[in-house]
């Protein structure tokens, strides 16, 4: 009985410690120095973005922090200076459910940056209840594809002037459930809302806008990435157990239970850093990246047509003059 459970316990210590390398398999090794340059990320307070602003900061970049709650931007900010010694680290509101926050973020960084080399679309918010924007957009699209879109137009000018530079855009591997594409009949979801597709429509929208900018942007220094992080111990789930009631008792136990297979958000942010940063990729754009590596796209993700029809949509859906962004 003892050589029993001695053998069980080795059997399982060893399958823990294989598990834990698996996840952590994918790590930026470049050593870029990104000293005088500019970097906006997007929900920096917390999770991936946070540790990537830590990491950037370490690399002598500028970092300012776009959140939509300062207090803990206030607190992260501390962290990253703390941590790294850099001291070069800026706070802005921005509040991608709004479209006027986005606006005056943007005139604010238009004011106040000479340069702008890297843009990382973290923010996202998943499975909520089907909330509204400030704008009447259904909350998961109007999130984290249509306040990215527009916050990346309008800094778009200042991206290309300060070329080479690059847009990363936080995607999921979750695209894949979006089978039938977007619903550009219901984009709002009037009609009929799933929390999960919805989510997955939102990360194929990071994917297909990620192709569309890489293609308008060929030739201008400009290069963009889609980034899957993998399963990340993050808050991005807070909102799960309010859009299924039904299992909202079981929440706290499956995040007991299933921490073992997420990564850490530093083991998240590495295919962010990566495409942020690696030397590799200064001429590759339009891919979509996991654990450091390029990765497979749904069918629906290679959609070209459905890229650019998004791109119509985005343009028209935010308010811009589709002449200044074509």
């Amino acid at each position: 009985m003892i050589t029993f459970l001695i053998t069980l316990s080795v059997i399982c210590f060893g399958g823990y410690v294989l598990l834990r390398w698996y996840l952590a398999r994918g790590v930026c090794t470049s050593q870029a120095r990104l000293d005088g340059k500019t970097v906006i990320i997007t929900g920096a307070n917390t999770g991936i973005g946070k540790e990537a602003a830590r990491d950037l900061a370490a690399r002598g970049a500028r970092v300012v922090l776009a959140c939509r709650d300062v207090g803990k931007a206030q607190k992260a900010a501390d962290y990253v200076r703390e941590s790294t010694g850099n001291e070069n680290i800026v706070i802005r509101k921005l509040d991608l459910a709004s479209l006027a926050s986005v606006r005056q973020f943007a005139k604010e960084t238009l004011e106040e940056e000479d340069r702008l080399d890297i843009l990382i679309n973290n923010a996202g918010i998943m499975m909520c209840p089907r909330w509204e924007t400030e704008d009447g957009f259904e909350m998961q699209m109007g999130t984290n594809h249509f306040g990215h879109f527009l916050l990346t137009m309008l800094l778009l000018d200042l991206i290309k002037k300060s070329a080479p530079s690059r847009i990363i855009n936080l995607s999921s591997g979750g695209h894949h459930l979006a089978r039938s594409g977007i619903d550009f009949d219901d984009i709002h979801y009037k009609k009929s809302y799933e929390p999960t597709i919805a989510y997955a429509r939102s990360k194929l929208a990071n994917i297909l806008f990620t192709k569309e900018l890489a293609k308008r942007l060929e030739g201008m220094g400009v290069t963009s990435y889609a980034v899957h992080p993998g399963a990340v111990e993050t808050e991005l789930v807070r909102n799960v157990s309010s859009a299924y009631s039904i299992v909202s008792f079981l929440m706290p136990l499956a995040q007991r239970t299933f921490w073992i297979w997420q990564k850490t958000p530093l083991q998240g942010a590495q295919t962010t850093l990566y495409c942020a940063v690696d030397e590799s990729l200064k001429q590759v754009s339009g891919k979509y990246y996991s654990d450091c590596g390029e990765a497979r796209i749904s069918k629906a993700a290679k959609d070209d047509a459905a890229a650019k029809r998004l791109w119509d949509v985005s343009v028209k859906l935010v308010g811009l003059d589709d002449k200044k962004v074509n």
